[in-house]
């Protein structure tokens, strides 16, 4: 038995050799999945479906030394399966592609290599002041990731196509979990590049949706509205959720990969402020990844925490739903329902009503 995740919402097993070696050296094994991704490796395999060496190093042009690293690195990782002589995908991987989830995966792989991955150095520091050391990593002057995009036009473009693809891996379940039935109005605070507003929009077509956005952001979800051809649906309002006043008209108030960003008193100033804005009977969705009540998992929610504990903002991490649930409570909503969503990634949904 090796060290690895057993299920989506499991605890923890029993760790082995074999398991404490793959975290040891976990940096070298991801830079295999990255190098794979970027070189177009399990692509050309699933193209093909089975593939020599010499047919893998003439296609993606590597010298022989340089293929046999990478095929050993992504064989011994079960990246890829070898047998007489032949490499073939593993069935995992497979799996991804014939979802139609495999650039979505790739997406968030180089998320994790061009944004998350220098930050990291700083995860110890961050943990020992508090606070996301390794933002001084990034170039720029804003108070903190999201407010230095601008300046970073590559990390910037990395960073909404992950937010897109990590979204869209569980936005399919929001659609169909979530009942808006009745509904006229969804308010879509820190909305991004309205990945979801749109999903959203598109399965319910009476519903508006505003997504309330930082201006840097709301300039790219008004392109995605108008390319998705939902601009009779969904508007943009640009401001700072923290410091203006919410905009009013919504009996739907979503927070969607936002309640992870910050720390819990602040996450519970921004549900008081939606409180104040909801009528009687309105709703208040959390969408995001979440950690299990016990604290010993989903693994995914606590590899993503390192992200939020050294880069993005001075708090956050993958919060457990009972912390969402005594913030809500906290800021005067009752009727809370949980709805754990299937699938690879921690994400779920909790609706509360007020």
């Amino acid at each position: 038995m090796t060290a690895t995740a057993p299920t989506q919402h499991g605890g923890p097993i029993e760790l082995d050799m074999d398991g404490l070696s793959r975290i040891l050296f976990g940096h070298a094994a991801f830079q295999y999945l990255n190098a794979a991704c970027e070189l177009g490796l399990p692509d050309l395999v699933a193209e093909k479906q089975e593939l020599t060496r010499e047919e893998i190093r003439d296609a993606l042009s590597l010298e022989d030394r340089a293929v046999d690293i990478l095929l050993l690195g992504c064989t011994s990782l079960g990246i890829l399966v070898k047998q007489d002589g032949l490499y073939r995908l593993a069935g995992v991987v497979k799996d991804l592609m014939d979802e139609g989830d495999w650039q979505r995966f790739k997406d968030t792989v180089a998320f994790e290599q061009y944004i998350v991955y220098e930050g990291q150095l700083d995860f110890t520091d961050s943990l020992r002041e508090n606070r996301n050391v390794g933002l001084r990593r990034v170039r720029g002057s804003g108070r903190d990731l999201y407010h230095r995009l601008a300046e970073n036009p590559h990390m910037e473009q990395v960073f909404y196509r992950y937010m897109r693809s990590w979204s869209e891996l569980a936005n399919k379940h929001l659609v169909q979990e979530l009942d808006l039935s009745g509904r006229k109005h969804l308010l879509d605070c820190g909305g991004g590049d309205a990945v979801n507003a749109i999903a959203l929009a598109q399965a319910n077509p009476d519903l508006k949706v505003t997504v309330f956005e930082i201006p840097a952001s709301g300039t790219i979800a008004e392109k995605k509205i108008a390319q998705a051809g939902v601009g009779d649906q969904v508007s943009v309002i640009t401001g700072d959720m923290f410091a203006d006043p919410l905009p009013t008209g919504c009996d739907v108030v979503m927070f969607a990969h936002q309640m992870v960003i910050w720390t819990p008193d602040e996450n519970t100033e921004l549900l008081r402020r939606a409180y104040d804005a909801l009528p009687e009977g309105g709703q208040l969705v959390i969408f995001n990844s979440m950690s299990n009540d016990e604290g010993d998992g989903p693994v995914v929610a606590a590899l993503d925490s390192v992200y939020f504990a050294a880069l993005p903002a001075e708090g956050g991490m993958i919060y457990s739903w009972a912390t969402h649930e005594r913030s809500l409570r906290a800021a005067g909503f009752s009727t809370l329902k949980r709805i754990p969503f299937p699938g690879w990634t921690p994400h779920g949904v909790i609706v509360a009503t007020k």
